[in-house]
């Protein structure tokens, strides 16, 4: 018995399902016996660090360290939860950046992690970045 998981994905910047599909791979949920999960993606601009890695934590447990040409892939419950990044090496003791994220069933979140002055932030993203999965057991 299979399970249909509808994606949606809402930024800010919107685009038809069209240009979205031609601009980059959507990234499709994996199905499960529920189906109240949402799927989170966070990935690095290309200019963050190459000696820099990304460590990501939801609701306060370790769930990757993102190094160069990865990305943080997984499957998350509906609600609210708190997503937390910070960079590693952290040689100038740079606080971490904190953010609320509520999952509703189904939905796509893409964040980009990049360099805001010298602050780690999350933007959400319309274009998701093909690369290795950095969670991958």
């Amino acid at each position: 018995m299979g399970v249909t998981v509808r994606v949606t994905v809402a930024f800010a910047v919107s685009l038809t399902g069209a240009e979205a599909q031609a601009r980059s791979p959507a990234p499709a949920p994996t199905p499960t016996a529920s189906g109240k999960v949402g799927r989170l993606i966070v990935q690095r601009a290309p200019n963050f660090g190459t000696d820099l890695s990304i460590r990501l934590l939801i609701d306060g447990k370790k769930v990757a360290d993102i190094p160069r040409n990865q990305h943080y892939g997984g499957i998350l419950p509906v609600g609210r939860h708190t997503v937390t990044a910070i960079a590693l090496p952290n040689v100038q003791s740079r606080r971490p950046t904190f953010m609320a994220l509520t999952i509703k069933s189904g939905n796509v979140y893409i964040f980009t992690a990049a360099w805001d002055a010298d602050r780690l932030v999350l933007r959400p993203s319309n274009f998701y970045m093909p690369t290795t999965r950095a969670n991958r057991n």
